[in-house]
Formats: C-alpha cells, structure tokens, sequence
C-alpha cells in the first residue's frame, strides 16, 4: 500500500531539505520538496528521514551466542533474533554478520564448534522470514590459523556468503603491534593469563607462516564462489599492495593514515570504525577515524562491536571535523552499499528500496524513532 511521510527533513544525496516522500509495494515512489495535504499523510514532526544504515562487519551476533566467556546460548536461532532486535534498534536495515572463521589455537576455546550454528541460525531466520532487518553472511578468516581452509571449506559457498575479510593478527604488527596490549586485550575477551601468553607465543611461532600460506588459498577460494574480499588492519603500503595484487575491494579498518591513502590511492574502499569516531581515538592506539574522514581518507564506516556507534558516529562527524549531514550519513548508507555492489538501496530516490531511517536529534544524541524495511515498518 502506498505510504505518504511528509514533514520531514529528507536526507539527500547532496543536500537535506524539509519535504515528502512517497513508497509503495517496498520500493521508494517519490521524493519531493515541500509538504503534503494528501489524505492519509504521515506528519513526520521535522524528523530526518534517511536511507537506512547498512552494516558490512558487525562480530555483535557473536555476543549473543557467548554473552559470557565460557557461556553457550542454548538456542542459537534465538540469540540470532537477538542480535537482530540490536540492529534494528541501531537503526540498521542491512547487515553484513561477520563470524569469525579460525584462530582456535587455545585447547579451551569456548568458540569452537560456534560457526555451523551461526551461520545456520541466519539461513534459518532468513529463510523463515523471522528477521526484522536484511541479513548476510561476512566470513572473517583468521589466517594465522593453521586449518582455516578445513574450517572455511564447508561454509565458502553458502547462499547468504557476500563477503569475506582476510585477517593476520600475527602479534608485533598491524593491529597488534604492542603484544602487551594484545595480551591485555585477550584477558578482557575472558582468558586467562597464561592461555594470553600461551596464544600470543603460538601465533609468534606457526602464525605468520600459516597467514602466508592461507593468503593465496583464501583468495583463490573467495575468487572462484564470486564473494568480494577485505583486506584487515592495513598498516603499510605494502599490506595495501598485497590486498590490491589479489584483488580485494575493500580495506578495513586501515591502521595508519599511509595505510589509507594508499588503499584510496589503489582503488581500495576505505572503512573505519564508528566506535573509534564515537570514543575519539582507536582503542588499540591505531590512527584515529576522525582523522581519516577529515584527511577525506575515509569511504565507510562500520559498528565494528557496537552496534549504536554507526549513527553515533555519523552525529558525531557532523561536529568533529564538521561535514554536512548528508555527507556523514553517506559514510553509513550509500559508501558501505556502493563497497558492496549493492544499487538497490542506501539512498532516498525513486526506484529503490524502501529501507527508511527516522531519527529525531536531542541534544546531538541521535535517537530511533521508525524504521522501514523494504516497505515495512519494523
């Protein structure tokens, strides 16, 4: 049925502006300056209205599935619903879930055995149409381990697989190149001192052979399934040339501005975390996303392990270093989607989907107010 939300500040592609948009059967009819008399119209009370955010590398669904260290949901489709109430609640219409693939090193691992029944508990939601928001599958692969390609086999050509990360978290380089900070980290995701110590030593020992060997294999794997790949933690030119040579589209979360601009120099989609914008600075001393977006470095934004700091950032950047406000929405609709192949959504114009983001501004504290997915309001 046709739907008519009036009154609202229209997030645009090259502007915002007071004026009506118009869906119906899911798909966006018409967009307009002004106001609407029309009978049935929805007054929208000076709200923006934007495209909805789209979500290329969240690890939430992961929290769901272990809320505690040591803790296993017993229903995995339940902690998939979960997770997908936060997104929904975030004010994401599409989401890229990132499960982690490998970096099992540790014998008491609560991970193992996570990654069937994740991806399973997605096609499930998806299949059953129980999902509020889109949902698909992103396979982030631990290089570093040994047995990735056994690991990733089974699941590499899956129906809801549409992107692919190649992580080396070898310890003294890209993002872990202070191993003490490494090693604090590990203790506060739940192990325990010696297993830090025991993993960082392993991944120092077999690591950084394993990551070589995996690399070309991961690639020729994703080449031949026809999934886009990221590149991870980018520190040097180098890194940004290895991902170029092998065809990735994407590099995330660079962790140097040379990094950067030699991604954006190489083709390469740049994506930076909301959390680091949010909190003003990386939490592992990494070059901060602000920077990026103020260098005009920056491509994308991605909630990274919140979910809420994709729309926090975008108010965020609106101050510090002041773009306009379609400009930081962009960085969260229409950058990830273009990243992504995906030219059916992320922006309000004729033709596409009706994925809608009502948000109201109190105090420059962005707060939910509707969300419309694909013409249905969720």
């Amino acid at each position: 049925m046709e739907a008519i939300l009036t009154n609202a500040r229209l997030v645009l592609d090259d502007r915002c502006v007071l004026g009506t948009l118009v869906h119906e059967n899911g798909l966006i009819r018409d967009v307009s300056d002004g106001l609407s008399r029309a009978a049935g119209a929805v007054d929208l009370e000076g709200d923006l209205l934007a495209p909805g955010l789209v979500e290329l590398h969240t690890d939430n669904l992961e929290k769901h599935f272990v809320p505690r260290p040591g803790v296993i949901w017993p229903d995995p489709l339940a902690a998939a619903l979960a997770h997908d109430g936060q997104m929904a609640a975030s004010g994401i219409t599409t989401v890229y879930d990132a499960v982690f693939v490998g970096g099992y090193e540790v014998e008491n691992d609560a991970r193992k055995g996570l990654l069937p029944k994740m991806v399973s508990a997605i096609e499930r939601g998806v299949a059953a149409s129980l999902f509020r928001v889109d949902h698909r599958v992103h396979l982030r692969c631990e290089l570093t381990d040994p047995g990735l390609i056994e690991h990733l086999s089974p699941f590499a050509d899956g129906p809801l697989v549409a992107l692919a990360s190649l992580m080396d978290h070898t310890p003294g380089q890209r993002q872990w190149r202070d191993v003490n900070q490494l090693k604090r980290f590990m203790i506060r995701e739940g192990l325990s001192p010696a297993d830090a110590d025991l993993l960082v030593e392993r991944r120092r020992a077999d690591g950084a052979a394993a990551a070589s060997a995996n690399w070309p294999r991961a690639v020729a794997l994703f080449r031949d399934q026809g999934v886009p790949i990221a590149s991870h933690d980018d520190t040097t030119a180098e890194h940004v040339a290895e991902a170029a040579e092998a065809g990735c589209a994407i590099s995330e979360f660079p962790t140097s501005l040379e990094a950067a601009r030699a991604a954006r120099a190489a083709g390469l989609g740049v994506v930076g975390g909301a959390p680091n914008v949010v909190r003003g600075g990386s939490h592992a001393g990494n070059v901060s996303a602000v920077e990026l977006a103020r260098e005009g470095a920056l491509d994308a934004l991605s909630s990274d392990y919140v979910p809420a700091s994709l729309l926090q950032a975008v108010a965020a950047l609106t101050r510090d270093p002041g773009l306009e406000l379609h400009e930081a929405f962009a960085l969260a609709t229409s950058g990830p989607a273009r990243l992504l192949g995906l030219d059916d959504r992320a922006r309000l114009a004729p033709g596409l989907r009706a994925d809608l983001l009502r948000v109201k501004l109190h105090e420059g504290t962005p707060v939910v107010r509707g969300l419309t997915v694909a013409g249905r309001s969720v």
